[in-house]
């Protein structure tokens, strides 16, 4: 298994094998906490071979930097994984798309993807307090 493209994006879509992804980001800037970040997508790419093939679990899970889950009650997708005949690998896209992302402080936090308990991927992403325009730094 080799994760290829494990990214957080404005917008993702699977269109017949094709992963198409727009607006790739790995920081927020935030005028106010808590805040919300009103909808965004995770996009995965990810190949499986012969020696994969059968169930795994896969989850999602946000943590910030004091290693707490923002996504406490997200459900792990089920996979079952077969190769067709005559394939040595198989690619599959994975979209995951989140509405209302809460965010009470400015930090750094780390979307890990993890399969069959162990992490497979891990997206970092800085929230940051952005002062209003005219303001003067201190």
């Amino acid at each position: 298994m080799e994760v290829q493209i494990a990214s957080l994006c404005d917008s993702a879509a699977d269109y017949g094998g094709k992963l198409c992804l727009i607006g790739a980001f790995d920081t927020i800037l935030v005028r106010q906490f808590p805040a919300q970040h009103p909808f965004c997508s995770v996009a995965l790419r990810i190949i499986f071979r012969d020696t994969d093939e059968g169930k795994h679990t896969m989850r999602l899970n946000l943590i910030d930097d004091d290693g707490q889950s923002l996504l406490p009650g997200m459900d792990p997708t089920e996979l079952n994984i077969r190769l067709p005949e005559n394939q040595f690998f198989a690619s599959v896209n994975f979209v995951f798309n989140f509405q209302g992302m809460r965010f009470t402080k400015p930090g750094q936090y780390s979307l890990d993807i993890t399969l069959d308990r162990a992490i497979v991927a891990r997206i970092p992403l800085q929230v940051l307090h952005m002062p209003a325009e005219g303001a003067t730094p201190s």
